[in-house]
């Protein structure tokens, strides 16, 4: 009952044992997921800042150690196992690369934020909420194209309220609380979460942001090694 409150319930595979690299390879769903994480891991400005972000935060992500692709209950596309600093890729509910790019963003920004700070992921709501806000507001989920393509789009204030509502959704599917508990966590931390961009220093709304924000972080890192 206690793992089923911690969203463990969406993530079947988790108490299995792991297959032989063999028999996972015959799988078409696992073999995709394989080579569209690889893409993403090598081309995608979003994952290349995080990656290069932990590795400066002492967390180094490692691709056969770090990412699991498997197979999940629901409708949900990832998740982050805190227990095992691994990020989890619903190899069934993932089809398109555009996806993929998306998912791992969002995953990489819980996996650093477990780096960078003490996250009580399983006690504390409004610590679940801050990082859920934080991974919806820089990982690209709530870009004007990706509302469009969900019928969802306006003006004012837009971003925010897809952040905050994404954030709510995320809590929602991965603990067993109220909509008003999930609603009140969020509303609780918003401003605070929605300001905090490490390591971004800014919101990505579009790849072409995002590879700004890469090579400003990597400018960065080269003139505090020179100081």
């Amino acid at each position: 009952e206690e793992e089923d409150d911690l969203g463990y319930r969406l993530f079947p595979d988790r108490k299995k044992k792991p297959q032989s690299f063999l028999v996972r390879s015959l799988f078409t769903f696992h073999n995709k997921c394989q080579v569209m994480l690889r893409m993403t891991l090598e081309t995608n400005p979003y994952a290349q800042l995080l990656l290069e972000a932990m590795k400066q935060s002492g967390c180094t992500v490692f691709n056969d150690r770090h990412f699991s692709c498997e197979n999940c209950d629901g409708c949900v596309s990832g998740g982050f196992d805190s227990a095992t600093s691994q990020i989890v890729l619903c190899q069934n509910n993932i089809h398109h690369q555009s996806h993929m790019n998306r998912v791992v963003a969002h995953e990489l920004i819980h996996a650093f934020d477990h780096c960078r700070a003490h996250v009580d992921w399983f006690k504390n709501v409004k610590h679940l909420a801050c990082s859920e806000i934080r991974a919806a507001n820089l990982s690209g989920d709530c870009t004007l194209m990706n509302e469009i393509a969900r019928f969802k789009f306006g003006l004012k204030r837009h971003h925010q309220t897809c952040v905050r509502d994404r954030a709510i959704r995320s809590i929602l599917a991965v603990r067993k609380v109220s909509k008003e508990t999930a609603e009140k966590a969020v509303d609780e931390v918003f401003d605070a979460c929605f300001n905090d961009l490490e390591p971004f220093g800014r919101i990505p709304h579009s790849k072409t942001d995002a590879r700004r924000a890469y090579r400003d972080f990597q400018n960065r890192d080269r003139y505090n090694a020179n100081l």
